[in-house]
């Protein structure tokens, strides 16, 4: 693609995408150019939807149909501006499955089998707080607010900033895991390299051991601790308004319809992490 390639790199750096997103956009494009052996440019909406049956006929997963053409509206919508033809490539449809929720012992069992300090203590950080796997790997050591008891999330999905309660069990096992660890270049869960964060990859693979490891018959990822999260939450009566904000939900039907929560209202919320083990806890069973 040459050129192109370097315009859409342009225009999805300009439109501040998340890396993975541009990652996946850019293959997409190139996809199609390996595909018809030409450049897209030179490509028409017949041999784009040519392109895209091909990998429907490959059995290609719904998600992956959907992240393909949503790289593809991207490159003729925005870097090639052609915006009618965009549109006309087809949405597939992708089922809506629903997660699978870890009950509050499994929770317990399963961050305690978890190998490896900073990735174990990284997904107990997820689970407390609600976090996504991302923006759990980049925080910080000012990130954690011991006076406030909050935590701040920067740079969340959406590119907003947002607080979240800070749970005292939590508080007191980072540090604990401060004292073991001494986390250096102010990462909170450094990586291996100098001035580093851990990789998501790397929390996700340690999960996976430990779900193997428990022979938990569920679809674990550190995204699930987030809906354990929010599911607890809603069993031990938080109200529905400020679990939307605590989770960072960011598209317009969620900000119409829940109201915006004051940090001190969030600083004062209970984790569902300090109930664990507890005769409260109970019903997270």
């Amino acid at each position: 693609m040459g050129a192109l390639h370097d315009r859409m790199q342009r225009d999805l750096t300009l439109k501040q995408l998340a890396a993975t997103t541009q990652a996946h956009y850019l293959r997409a494009s190139r996809a199609l150019a390996a595909f018809h052996w030409r450049c897209p440019d030179k490509l028409g909406e017949a041999e784009i939807k040519e392109y895209l049956n091909h990998l429907v006929s490959a059995g290609a997963a719904p998600e992956k149909l959907r992240m393909q053409v949503a790289g593809l509206r991207f490159l003729y919508g925005v870097t090639l501006n052609q915006p009618e033809l965009a549109e006309r490539l087809p949405w597939p449809k992708v089922p809506r499955k629903k997660p699978d929720i870890l009950s509050g012992s499994e929770v317990q069992k399963l961050l305690s089998a978890v190998r490896g300090v900073v990735p174990a203590m990284a997904l107990t950080t997820a689970y407390a707080a609600g976090l996504r796997v991302n923006e759990t790997c980049r925080l910080r050591v000012e990130d954690i607010d011991s006076k406030r008891q909050l935590i701040h999330i920067r740079l969340g999905k959406g590119k907003k900033d947002r607080y979240v309660m800070l749970s005292p069990t939590l508080l007191s096992m980072l540090r604990e895991y401060w004292r073991t660890v001494r986390p250096r270049d102010g990462w909170l869960f450094p990586g291996r390299g100098r001035n580093t964060h851990i990789l998501p990859k790397t929390v996700s693979k340690a999960l996976t051991i430990a779900v193997k490891l428990l022979k938990l018959n569920k679809r674990i990822t550190p995204h699930a601790l987030r809906h354990a999260f929010a599911t607890h939450l809603l069993e031990t009566g938080t109200d529905i308004r400020v679990i939307q904000e605590l989770l960072g939900h960011a598209s317009i039907r969620t900000t119409a319809r829940y109201a915006q929560v004051s940090k001190r209202h969030i600083g004062r919320v209970e984790s569902p992490l300090d109930l664990l083990g507890t005769k409260r806890g109970e019903v997270l069973g």
